[in-house]
């Protein structure tokens, strides 16, 4: 069984911190063994300025009838999009150890979104989730900047919807579309590199 007694505390110390740290948990319902996390983009990343939204499930039961959570670690996936190597683009689903196999029942949810958000910080290609994403990594940085940049403009940001405004701006100056969207891809969602981009190419 979980020990609801530790989440509703563990969930009053996020409520405390949340200032300090960024980071939120809340329970989707009633049943606290459903919750959401949300974790600010690291600082000096691609991601930053972006509020990744992360989907929480806590274990009932563990293998072999062993008790759940805390004793099993929690379940989290990605319900932002988001560009990383250890980070599903299809699913969100997480690589990372402490999810897995390095779980502890000292841990707690704010340790677990913390190292989630350190791993936006310290991408791991060698042992990726979305190989596609780290052989961009790996061979064209650059380009997987960009990307990134523009994942995060595009579905972790509050102005996100802006992005389909600027794709309509650009278009009703007559670029096509999809050459629009690429450009804007490539220089992370700034309008004006786009904008410039287009005109010389």
């Amino acid at each position: 069984m979980i020990d609801f007694a530790r989440v509703q505390k563990e969930l009053q110390e996020c409520s405390r911190e949340k200032d300090s740290s960024g980071i939120r948990v809340s329970p989707k319902s009633d049943n606290l063994a459903r919750l959401t996390g949300i974790i600010p983009g690291p600082l000096g990343t691609p991601y930053e300025g972006g509020s990744f939204e992360i989907d929480i499930t806590l274990p009932v039961i563990g293998f072999y009838f062993a008790d759940g959570y805390p004793f099993e670690p929690p379940k989290m996936k990605f319900v932002t999009k988001v560009w990383h190597p250890n980070i599903s683009s299809q699913s969100g689903a997480i690589c990372l150890d402490i999810l897995k196999d390095q779980w502890s029942p000292a841990l707690t949810l704010k340790t677990a979104l913390l190292s989630v958000q350190a791993l936006l910080s310290a991408p791991e290609p060698d042992d990726p989730q979305d190989a596609v994403v780290a052989q961009q990594y790996l061979r064209e940085y650059q380009t997987f900047v960009g990307t990134a940049r523009y994942w995060t403009e595009s579905f972790a940001k509050a102005s996100s919807l802006g992005v389909e405004e600027k794709v309509q701006r650009l278009v009703e100056m007559g670029f096509p579309d999809g050459l629009v969207r690429s450009t804007l891809e490539a220089v992370g969602g700034d309008e004006n590199l786009a904008l410039e981009k287009l005109l010389s190419s």
